[in-house]
């Protein structure tokens, strides 16, 4: 009898264990440089999911699919230097838990919004993203060069694997289970699970 394992099982046992783009994993000493920064966002499960589903949205629902991933990208900028000064933003690892929901809706849906309109949403996901980061880099700006080139890099990923399901056949399936999948992480992220 053959057996066969299931691929996404062995893609969830792929998964970290724990999202460690948040304060308390790693004694805030997890970004000393530039390699640390950009090695970071593949760390965190929330966090690459996010991004790539921000460029994977981008790709399939908006002929402007640069806007998306540069808004997410600047704004965790902004994100990460606020939570670089200190200022602690109340719920942030919540927030960053439900926008998985959020950008899975939007790739489930497969929502054509107006650029701005998407921009809009992803700015604000992407906000507490980098308040999560940035809490942790401690003054670290080459870490956080680091970090915004993975964020780019992972985008481009995303995207990618967006025109890449652009003209399949089974586009819309396969839309609703990337973000079926992304919305189920976030819930296990906010039921503690990871």
């Amino acid at each position: 009898m053959k057996k066969s394992i299931n691929p996404l099982l062995i893609l969830l046992g792929l998964l970290p264990s724990a999202a460690f783009a948040h304060v308390g994993h790693d004694a805030g000493i997890h970004h000393l440089g530039f390699i640390q920064g950009l090695v970071h966002p593949f760390s965190g499960v929330d966090h690459l999911c996010a991004m790539l589903l921000v460029g994977i949205w981008s790709a399939m629902n908006t002929r402007r699919w640069w806007i998306a991933p540069l808004s997410f990208a600047s704004v965790l900028l902004l994100g990460a230097l606020v939570g670089m000064s200190g200022l602690v933003v109340p719920a942030t690892e919540y927030l960053v838990a439900s926008s998985l929901l959020v950008v899975g809706v939007m790739v489930a849906l497969q929502m054509k919004l107006q650029p701005l309109h998407g921009a809009l949403i992803v700015a604000a996901m992407a906000f507490f993203h980098g308040v999560a980061h940035g809490s942790e880099l401690t003054h670290a700006f080459s870490a956080l060069s680091g970090m915004v080139i993975a964020t780019a890099l992972i985008h481009v990923g995303g995207l990618a694997i967006g025109y890449g399901l652009l003209n399949a056949r089974w586009k819309q399936p396969a839309a609703r289970v990337i973000g079926l999948l992304s919305s189920l992480i976030g819930v296990a992220l906010l039921g503690g699970v990871f």
